[in-house]
């Protein structure tokens, strides 16, 4: 069943403290933590931290550039700012939580309605993120393939209808166990705080927040090796071969080429998360919490990724941050 809480998904400074103490049955108990941090402890929990505030600055400033610059306000730049957003909130609203319930060893201490917001607010932002990724891709995707089709009035509505169906699904998702009763998130006798535990709720959620973009980025992925060959047959009627390849074809590759990797890390960073949550309802297996945090962890650097990777492949916006920083001196 899914267990996406920081409960079982965040580096506890117990467990941390555990792996660097070899022959010591002492554990950390936190918030008492003194001396008893170990300096690998530190560090982990240093670049934890890390890794928080560049994920929310390198979001803030892509949305803020978008906010500025009018050439900006058309797709695919909506897209790209739904996906800002989503990765904004998980920086702002998600991982600070989880870094704290770390500090206190994976217990929550900050009453239900507290942890029904917060793991509302994971599933929420963390399942908007993927299907947001998955938009940009299929937009790139269908820029390239249906050319002729995919004109900019059609894009611009269907960018439009895909940013309102991520978040409407994201929000279903995430609201499911609080509005239908749909499981507990919250022991208050055990001090946790986590992601409902039923197996049909685990199935839809994990279902709905991954398996199924996985599925349409994959096709996304095959299909968008060769771009120039697809504009090449779409477009033979209309134009003639050329020796070199057209302004278009190179846009087409490099645009091709930024989605790969987009949806290479977005795979990389997710797929051990899920894969675990897959397998622990299956069966008895106990995963070691250590591994449940890298792994969440992991996925929650995929929005620290996003941004980076997008703005990486178009001048743009790198103009853009160079316009916005000369004009802040």
């Amino acid at each position: 069943m899914m267990d996406w809480s920081p409960n079982f998904t965040c580096f506890s400074v117990t467990t941390l403290a555990e792996s660097n103490q070899t022959g010591s049955d002492s554990s950390v108990d936190l918030p008492a933590i003194g001396p008893s941090l170990s300096v690998f402890s530190v560090l982990i929990l240093t670049l934890l931290a890390m890794l928080v505030v560049a994920t929310f600055l390198w979001n803030l400033l892509v949305l803020a550039t978008i906010l500025r610059v009018r050439t900006f306000h058309r797709v695919p730049h909506n897209l790209v700012a739904s996906m800002a957003i989503s990765d904004v909130m998980v920086a702002a609203l998600v991982m600070p939580l989880s870094l704290v319930h770390e500090l206190s060893g994976r217990r929550w201490r900050l009453g239900r309605v507290m942890c029904q917001a917060w793991i509302s607010c994971d599933v929420l932002c963390c399942t908007a993120s993927i299907w947001n990724v998955t938009a940009i891709a299929l937009d790139r995707y269908w820029s390239i393939t249906r050319h002729l089709e995919y004109t900019l009035q059609t894009r611009r509505r269907i960018s439009n209808i895909m940013i309102a169906l991520t978040w409407f699904l994201s929000a279903i998702i995430s609201l499911a166990p609080v509005l239908f009763g749909w499981g507990e998130t919250y022991s208050e006798g055990n001090e946790e705080c986590q992601v409902s535990r039923e197996p049909s709720y685990t199935i839809f959620s994990t279902f709905g927040a991954f398996y199924l973009p996985l599925c349409l980025v994959e096709q996304v992925k095959e299909a968008s090796q060769q771009p120039q060959m697809v504009f090449t047959v779409r477009h033979a009627t209309v134009t003639f071969q050329t020796d070199g390849d057209t302004w278009r074809e190179q846009k087409e590759k490099k645009a091709a080429l930024m989605v790969g990797i987009l949806i290479g890390v977005f795979v990389l960073c997710w797929i051990p998360f899920f894969i675990t949550e897959l397998i622990n309802p299956l069966c008895s297996c106990d995963i070691p919490p250590i591994w449940k945090s890298i792994f969440l962890w992991l996925g929650y650097s995929n929005s620290f990724f996003n941004p980076l990777i997008y703005t990486a492949f178009n001048k743009n916006y790198n103009n853009a941050f160079k316009n916005l920083f000369s004009r802040q001196q």
